[in-house]
């Protein structure tokens, strides 16, 4: 079977005046389909440049990234776009969240950002948002507005809207990072969960903690992988 992702001798670098920040150094690696991965480091070590570029919301200066057997190293940004909103779901640390829009809607979002013709599934945003939302377990908190909501349940939607469009990967950001431990514990148990599942997951992180949870441990320092 083909990895989701495969990447090959990924670099990223950034002009500072006269310098340049060399941010990730020829990283190469593969992730299977199904697999749960965390990405550890300290601040600085090159992890949020890879999730950037993971999530096709930056491109390397050198290498190749390939998902789902396609290469999108160096897709302009429309063509980036249209792939992180179908085949890639992130969750952040902040939610993300629209205030003024319910749980439903929140979750909705990602579906009409979508050109006409680009939904493949018969159920409508509604129903896919619905669904969403149920395996998240706040099928009740359908109606509720962000502020209504607890951090978790928070954190909770914003999975709902990184499943609703069935992606390929999903691409969590330091997600328990503004929880208490319990609940940070309830959110690595969801994602876990949905690990089970068969859903691809990278959780990204400086917690070695949070990092047991995964099956596989990528430690980065210095804009390389030194270890997993």
């Amino acid at each position: 079977m083909e990895p989701v992702i495969a990447v090959e001798d990924l670099s990223k670098e950034y002009p500072m005046g006269e310098d340049v920040v060399k941010a990730l150094r020829a990283v190469s690696f593969q992730v299977e389909a199904g697999a749960f991965v965390a990405l550890m480091g300290p601040s600085g070590s090159g992890k949020s440049t890879l999730m950037h570029l993971l999530g096709c919301l930056d491109t390397p200066t050198n290498g190749r990234y390939q998902l789902n057997g396609r290469d999108v190293s160096h897709l302009s940004r429309r063509a980036r776009a249209e792939v992180r909103n179908r085949h890639i779901g992130f969750v952040f640390q902040s939610f993300n969240l629209l205030p003024r829009l319910s749980t439903l809607e929140n979750v909705m979002l990602p579906l009409l950002y979508r050109r006409p013709g680009q939904n493949d599934e018969k159920r409508s945003e509604k129903e896919l948002a619905e669904l969403a939302l149920q395996q998240v377990g706040l099928s009740d908190r359908i109606g509720h507005k962000p502020t209504e909501l607890s951090g978790g349940q928070r954190q909770r939607v914003a999975i709902a809207r990184a499943l609703v469009t069935n992606p390929s990967l999903i691409l969590a950001d330091e997600p328990t990072g503004n929880l208490d431990s319990r609940t940070g514990a309830d959110i690595l148990d969801l994602l876990a969960a949905l690990h089970e599942n068969g859903r691809t997951i990278i959780l990204v992180t400086h917690d070695a903690q949070v990092a047991a949870r995964a099956r596989r441990v990528l430690h980065m320092q210095d804009g390389r992988i030194v270890s997993g």
